[in-house]
């Protein structure tokens, strides 16, 4: 069992890491006070084969592994979680166009997502549906040209930002077999979108509801077939939760690593807080956490790559303990900067307020719990 990242890997991280440092971590205050990420952003990213992580190498992709991808946002995360975030939303997307979609609409739609001239969002969450998301409400009723679409859709980072949404539309009976996939474009007849969510974190990612009033799309935009839209997201949902959880431990091991070099230089009664034993142990704690997370992680990450029968569980597993961690961490490292960890220009405040989402998005850490507790039993017999 070999634990260490290859070469190739080494090299994703490093080069993912070196573009946060210098084309986003110095602007993450901007972007998060003015409440978007520049567009011109994303296709610098592409450039480096980030618009297509696990779409298909034939089909323009980078095609990387579970596992490579934990490591680009955990990277990324070092300088923004947010925009590492909605990137990870982005290459969701275009994974299950990519996999499940028609050779037509791959050929019009995946070279300019797999660019970011065309940034995707996806939309599944509703306001009466979260965590049972199989009761969504909204509506696609087939017509002779394509489907009129009814509905709200709630929570949608890249909301009145994006280019198109990959959404979840009940096309059928109520329950998970009623669900298809589809693509709304920006600028569908019947899309608008309600006002900015004021939200405590991810502030730089625009996030408003998607209304549709009988919303007109073509028959071609719908992903796969009629009924499988609900087998689609619950695909993408495990190298989700990997995904949320790197940008959980690259944020909280900026705040270690800032917290770090400020211990190193804030003196109190006559010499450096590092000094103190009491906060070296709290120290070594957290250095133990995230290293037994990021370990954690990543084999969740390769069991997934290898199909492994109780890889579910493990996305799972892993998605409770490395976000819960990655808070906690961050939390600490606040307290040690005092007074100053609660201003702005110090970023951990930033770290904290961008973490908490996690432990809700890509399903709540309730519902890993419950897939745990579940895979536990049956396990059982």
């Amino acid at each position: 069992m070999d634990f260490a990242l290859n070469e190739e890997q080494t090299a994703i991280f490093d080069m993912a890491r070196a573009f946060g440092e210098e084309h986003i971590a110095p602007f993450a205050r901007q972007w998060e006070a003015e409440g978007s990420i520049p567009k011109e952003i994303w296709p610098k990213l592409a450039e480096l084969g980030l618009g297509g992580l696990y779409v298909a190498e034939e089909s323009g992709g980078s095609g990387l592994t579970r596992l490579d991808a934990t490591l680009v946002f955990e990277a990324l995360s070092r300088s923004c979680i947010s925009v590492a975030a909605f990137l990870s939303i982005h290459n969701m997307c275009a994974a299950m166009l990519d996999k499940f979609g028609s050779d037509a609409l791959k050929a019009r739609l995946l070279p300019d997502v797999v660019a970011m001239k065309t940034v995707l969002s996806y939309a599944l969450t509703e306001p009466g549906s979260g965590s049972d998301a199989a009761a969504l409400k909204t509506r696609a009723v087939r017509t002779n040209d394509g489907y009129r679409l009814t509905g709200t859709k709630a929570f949608i980072s890249g909301g009145g930002y994006s280019d198109a949404y990959v959404m979840m539309v009940r096309t059928g009976e109520d329950g998970s077999k009623g669900v298809s996939a589809v693509v709304v474009e920006d600028g569908a007849p019947g899309l608008s979108f309600g006002a900015l969510e004021d939200k405590m974190g991810w502030r730089s990612q625009p996030t408003r509801q998607v209304q549709l009033d009988d919303c007109a799309i073509p028959a071609d935009n719908l992903i796969g077939e009629e009924g499988r839209g609900f087998s689609y997201a619950m695909a993408g949902l495990d190298g989700g939760r990997l995904n949320i959880s790197a940008c959980s431990l690259g944020a909280a091991q900026a705040a270690l690593d800032a917290t770090l070099t400020y211990m190193g230089e804030r003196k109190a009664f006559g010499k450096t807080i590092d000094q103190f034993q009491a906060l070296q142990f709290r120290l070594a704690d957290m250095e133990i956490e995230l290293q037994a997370a990021r370990t954690f992680l990543r084999q969740a990450a390769w069991k997934l790559d290898q199909g492994a029968p109780d890889a579910t569980k493990f996305c799972a597993m892993a998605k409770r303990l490395v976000t819960e961690t990655g808070s906690k961490v961050a939390d600490q490292c606040l307290q040690l900067h005092g007074g100053y960890g609660y201003l702005a220009d110090y970023g951990i405040e930033k770290i904290v307020r961008d973490l908490r989402v996690n432990q809700i998005l890509e399903g709540t850490n309730e519902i890993m719990r419950l897939i745990v507790a579940r895979a536990l039993l049956a396990e059982r017999g």
